[in-house]
């Protein structure tokens, strides 16, 4: 990601955030014109994942345990974590091109 200013920078955080968000997301016309809703609407999104993802987290073993094969928790929990940091990470992201857009947004 270029940092903000650089020529260029807003598209490439258009690209990114619809990349963080559901593909349905690309056919709104509405996200690209407004870089500050997408950035907005996508930390949204990546929070729902969050939650998902914490809830998920709590429920596999007495959800899912019982009928995984002998061993195989593991890779679905460690999965699961894995996902999570990048959730994270995704979401602290969004958040930073959300503030870079607001601050570039013309005073009304």
């Amino acid at each position: 990601m270029p940092p903000a200013g650089v020529p260029g920078w807003e598209q490439a955080a258009v690209s990114w955030l619809l990349d963080q968000c559901p593909a349905d997301y690309r056919a709104y016309h509405a996200w690209r014109r407004h870089p500050a809703a997408l950035a907005w609407v996508a930390t949204r999104h990546l929070e729902a994942q969050l939650d998902a993802m914490r809830g998920a987290w709590r429920d596999v073993r007495p959800e899912l345990g019982p009928v995984l094969p002998p061993g195989s928790l593991g890779d679905v929990l460690d999965s699961l974590a894995r996902e999570g940091l990048r959730l994270r990470a995704a979401h602290r992201a969004a958040g930073l091109l959300l503030e870079a857009l607001r601050l570039r947004a013309p005073l009304r």
